[in-house]
């Protein structure tokens, strides 16, 4: 049973007659497995899909923010012409929407202004003016009054403490800047401001009434990309005779998992196709599809999120990626109280979310993420109890059985445990042996540099195996001693272990097989030799960046640290070491707030955890592993079959 692997594919060829162009892409779409090479969206694609397409996401976009409502739709619905004017209908609510928001402010604004005046008609004060009474609205501060009134003729309409407001009658008062009168009474801005109140709240009726009708937008959107497929897939179509349309004869070439190749010879049979096929060769990008066994795909929800895929000559780390994911997950979050939180969190999702699939009629199963999150959350729970974690309580307050679970090397008490008898050659502890926590410190980074080093190893060993039979296999082999040198380099720098003498002729001998068989990929050997000699420089460097690379797994017990300390620190917050008191008034309220320290200390906590799980957890598989010594760039891109929506679907779901 193959658990995980990157399905090789054949590179195809097909050549038809031109006249046949369209009837062949129909076709052949229905087979649904050839992945073109000329997909894209190109110039030749009609203008009005694009538009349409364009127009069919804004509606998408202004409907995100509503909930899709069951039952049935309101009745006002009704009043659309079409289905296929469905996302214009929307465009022209939310048009509609933007115009009244431009026109609210200033009549906000303006209302602000007068409303301290009261409600008065102002076209009055226009009126008065041509009948040649000209009045003027005046407010100032109560101390001017007294300034201006032998200067002036007016009349005071309203004064309190500080401000009095007045009417001049003929003239303005002189130095004093009179008040702006408004186009519309107050009682009519506020009339036109409730009007587009009402307006607004019934198109926001509207679009949510229409939230109810997205999937008919999402399906004519499938049926447009399709489209835009087929037009590309058209002008991808080179004519290879520059005849008349009777004679001449166009071609395509693509990818097509060997797996699936029978299925298009039957097809250029049936239709009188004429195919090539053949192994890619090096030069050739071949897309990327990924057979894993359902075990090993429920990591695929966080390849996804990262957006990596693998290149197609690269490795597909899947199943190793996982497994030590989930060790890392363990020890960054190292808690067995959170981790069984996380694992009741997310087995209640899955439940929630098979029984709606089984009442929709789809397939009741738990989504991949929930099984990966499952799995992590597992893994923490064993790595807590055997470390005797528990929501940072001391282990002397813990249960009996929560106790019993901690194993020897991390029970906080007495000398570290001897290696076993025959690794005691190749682990000696240091002379002062640590005690209590340190020792699970101890233990912990112990746990943390071993892990690493293998997580490395593994890697090389895989590139041993890419690069047989050829020499430069050699040169991996001699990483795989260098590493294994470094790593007792590490374990006696930083934990004080005797460093064994063969440690330096492993690095030694690491070193000198990169020398000699690093560029060893056919040719002169003697040549190549000196090739790997002027890199001496390079390969110094990377035997550096090993030695830090292991160094590096130390972030894993650092951040399971921070996340015990801080959880340490909100319990003695909650409950300081005299208690809470007698049971009373005091002692509520002092219980409430310690309930409230916790559970947000604690969630804090795990949402930092899992901040560390990102920059730590998932680097060291990318960075470390992948990238440095894997020498993965995730080059690749997924693998797509020009097929209609519905196959494509079908697809992902197998």
């Amino acid at each position: 049973m193959v658990l995980y692997l990157i399905a090789p594919m054949k590179k195809v060829s097909l050549v038809v007659m031109e006249r046949e162009r369209e009837a062949t892409l129909t076709k052949l779409r229905e087979a649904g497995v050839v992945h073109l090479k000329n997909k894209s969206v190109s110039a030749d694609i009609p203008i009005d899909l694009l538009g349409k397409q364009a127009r069919n996401r804004m509606a998408l976009g202004a409907l995100f923010r509503y909930p899709v409502k069951k039952g049935v739709p309101e009745p006002y619905i009704s009043h659309i012409p079409d289905e296929a004017d469905m996302a214009d209908h929307i465009l022209g609510l939310v048009d509609h929407k933007q115009l009244l928001l431009e026109e609210l402010p200033p009549l906000l604004s303006e209302r602000q202004r007068i409303e301290a005046w009261g409600n008065f008609e102002p076209r009055d004060f226009a009126f008065l003016a041509e009948c040649g009474l000209k009045l003027f609205l005046y407010s100032f501060p109560i101390g001017v009054l007294d300034r201006i009134r032998e200067e002036s003729k007016f009349i005071i309409i309203s004064r309190d403490k500080y401000w009095v407001k007045v009417l001049a009658v003929g003239e303005k008062i002189p130095e004093m800047e009179a008040f702006t009168l408004p186009d519309l009474s107050l009682s009519e801005i506020k009339s036109q401001i409730d009007s587009i109140h009402l307006r607004l709240a019934e198109i926001e009726t509207r679009l949510a009434s229409m939230a109810y009708h997205r999937d008919v937008i999402e399906a004519d959107n499938r049926q447009i990309q399709e489209e835009m497929e087929f037009e590309a897939a058209s002008a991808g179509m080179e004519t290879l005779e520059d005849e008349s349309a009777n004679i001449a004869i166009t071609g395509l070439s693509g990818f097509v998992p060997s797996d699936k190749i029978d299925l298009l010879i039957e097809a250029a049979k049936d239709n009188g196709w004429t195919l090539a096929w053949d192994n890619p060769s090096t030069g050739d990008r071949p897309p990327t599809m990924l057979k894993n066994n359902p075990v090993v795909r429920i990591v695929q929800p966080l390849f996804s999120m990262l957006g990596t895929i693998p290149g197609y000559w690269e490795f597909d780390i899947s199943l190793p990626y996982m497994i030590f994911l989930s060790v890392f997950f363990a020890l960054i979050f190292g808690d067995a109280g959170y981790g069984l939180l996380l694992l009741g969190v997310s087995a209640a999702i899955g439940i929630v979310y098979k029984n709606k699939s089984a009442v929709t009629g789809s397939a009741g199963t738990f989504p991949d993420a929930i099984k990966l999150i499952m799995l992590f959350s597992s893994c923490t729970v064993i790595w807590g109890s055997i470390t005797g974690s528990w929501f940072g309580i001391p282990v002397q307050n813990l249960p009996p059985a929560l106790r019993l679970l901690i194993i020897p090397p991390f029970n906080k008490t007495g000398p570290l445990l001897e290696f076993p008898f025959f690794l005691r050659k190749l682990f000696v502890l240091p002379d002062v042996v640590p005690r209590d926590e340190l020792k699970t410190t101890w233990s912990i980074r112990f746990f943390c540099f071993t892990a690493g080093t293998i997580q490395i190893i593994s890697a090389r060993f895989k590139n041993v195996q890419k690069l047989m039979p050829h020499l430069a296999a050699l040169a991996q082999v001699g990483w795989i001693v260098a590493v294994f040198g470094l790593y007792f380099v590490v374990l006696s720098i930083l934990l004080k272990t005797a460093f064994p003498p063969f440690a330096t002729w492993f690095i030694i001998a690491g070193v000198v097989l990169n020398l000699v068989f690093s560029e060893q990929k056919g040719g002169n050997f003697l040549k190549n030799m000196g090739k790997s000699f002027s890199n001496f420089f390079s390969i110094f460097l990377k035997a550096v960046g090993s030695f830090a690379d292991i160094i590096s797994y130390i972030r894993l017990f650092a951040a399971g640290l921070a996340g015990s300390m801080i959880a340490k620190t909100f319990n003695s917050m909650a409950i300081p070491s005299e208690g809470l008191g007698s049971i009373g008034l005091g002692f509520f309220l002092k219980l409430l707030t310690a309930a409230l320290i916790l559970v947000a200390g604690h969630a804090l906590n795990v949402m930092m955890s899992t901040l560390s799980l990102i920059v730590h957890g998932v680097r060291l598989n990318l960075l470390e592993y992948a990238g440095n010594h894997l020498e993965m760039e995730w080059s690749g891109y997924a693998y797509k079959p020009f097929a209609s929506g519905q196959r494509n679907k079908n697809e992902e779901m197998k």
